[in-house]
This record gives C-alpha cells, sequence and structure tokens, in this order.
C-alpha cells in the first residue's frame, strides 16, 4: 500500500467497520509511522482488500483487515493474511496478535485455519457497541 491507496482504502474501511478508522488515520499511517506495513490485494476494477499490521520489536500486531463485500468468500482476506504473516516472519517478528469481535466467527474460524489461538478477551473493547474482543495469537516463527 502507498499514500496513493489511502482513498480507496479508506473507503473500504467506511463500508466494513462500524467505527471505522478516519482517513487522517490512514494518511498518518502511510506517511509518520514507522511501525505501520500495509499491504492491499487488488482486481482490474482496483483495491478490493487490504491488511495492516504494526511491526514493534518482535511482534507483529493485525490493525484492521478488510475486503469488499462483493469479494468476500473468495479467498483474498486468507490471502491478505498469509501474506502479513510472510512479511512479518521475513522482518524477523516472533509472533502475531489480533482482535476480533467475539461474534465474527468467520473471521475467527479463518484465523484459527492459519494457526491462530485464543489468548483472551477484552470486555467492552468495541466502542460502537460494547462488544468484546477475541485477542488470538500465533507464534510465526517455529
Amino acid at each position: 500500500m502507498t499514500a496513493d491507496d489511502v482513498e480507496a482504502v479508506y473507503a473500504i474501511e467506511l463500508a466494513t467497520f462500524p467505527t471505522p478508522w478516519t482517513l487522517d488515520s490512514f494518511h498518518y499511517e502511510m506517511r509518520e509511522n514507522q511501525y505501520a506495513h500495509y499491504i492491499v490485494a487488488e482486481d482490474e476494477t482496483g483495491i478490493i482488500g487490504f491488511c495492516g499490521m504494526w511491526l514493534v520489536i518482535d511482534a507483529a500486531q493485525i490493525t484492521n483487515v478488510a475486503v469488499v463485500e462483493s469479494a468476500r468468500g473468495q479467498g483474498i482476506g486468507e490471502a491478505l493474511m498469509k501474506e502479513a504473516i510472510r512479511i512479518a516472519r521475513e522482518a524477523k517478528m516472533d509472533v502475531m496478535s489480533l482482535e476480533v469481535r467475539v461474534t465474527n466467527i468467520v473471521a475467527q474460524n479463518l484465523y484459527r485455519k492459519l494457526g491462530f489461538q485464543d489468548g483472551g478477551i477484552r470486555k467492552g473493547y468495541y466502542t460502537d457497541n460494547g462488544e468484546d474482543a477475541l485477542v488470538m495469537w500465533v507464534n510465526i516463527n517455529e
């Protein structure tokens, strides 16, 4: 992902999440956050998905993953996550973690397929409805 991709990624963010990141947040990630690494999935129509993560010391933290609704169920989210894991391994990260809504079983199943394990619950994590987040993690350099 580059700064030129921010508008397209932001449109996906808006369409996907009840409490989306701001446009300024994505600009900050691209221009100023030295820990941020983002990848995009594209087809002939343009950007159809993205995955963001922070690489800090020895840990990768997934910040957001989203795929346009019309392209869901085609393995794009899985491909984005596999690429994020590959990049994190290459950067010598030991673990990767993320938060996912406790009700988002589809995403949890994908993460488990990729080797993620349940790590705990963050009570009231999501500000739109107070829903809990399931923390999931995986060792990526084994």
